[in-house]
């Protein structure tokens, strides 16, 4: 109370109580030190990918993308909400017709990601890379269970890119 003493110091904290400014800053710093951390849905997405399927590490995050690691795959990532699309899943398998731990891999991962069965999600992943080929070409994109399916294959690898849109 000795600092109250002085009487200006008094007057400034009066006019800062009367005010509601002085009030109104306390709320703010409560406010602002009792919320909590919290991690980003996506990150809790990541997390729940490692934890649920056995090999896969997390790495960098780059501009709304995760970049994960699984020894059946050459390239996967995680890719975060934007302006079109809810969440995708990425994979690169390193040869041209992908292994069966690989379309596993994927399905596993999609049905995570988008809360559907696994049955279902192998089953447009297998159909998917089943359309590939000479009829229908090396590039064939197709819809199963409101997923969004991109199989692409090249000369020496092959790629799968699952989505939703984000008005579903």
């Amino acid at each position: 109370m000795l600092a109250l003493s002085d009487p200006s110091l008094r007057r400034t904290c009066g006019r800062l109580v009367q005010t509601g400014s002085f009030a109104g800053a306390v709320a703010l710093g409560v406010l602002l030190a009792a919320s909590p951390a919290r991690a980003d849905r996506c990150d809790d997405l990541a997390q729940q990918l490692k934890s649920q399927i056995d090999g896969i590490g997390i790495g960098k995050t780059v501009a709304n993308v995760i970049y994960l690691s699984h020894p059946a795959a050459k390239s996967l990532r995680l890719g975060c909400p934007s302006r079109t699309v809810k969440n995708e899943v990425f994979g690169i398998a390193s040869t041209r017709k992908p292994s069966a731990e690989f379309q596993e891999l994927i399905a596993s991962a999609s049905a995570i990601v988008f809360t559907i069965p696994k049955a279902d999600t192998l089953r447009g992943v297998k159909r998917c890379f089943g359309r590939v080929g000479l009829l229908r070409g090396n590039d064939v994109k197709s819809r199963y269970r409101r997923l969004d399916m991109r199989c692409i294959r090249g000369k020496t690898e092959s790629s799968i890119a699952v989505s939703r849109d984000k008005s579903e």
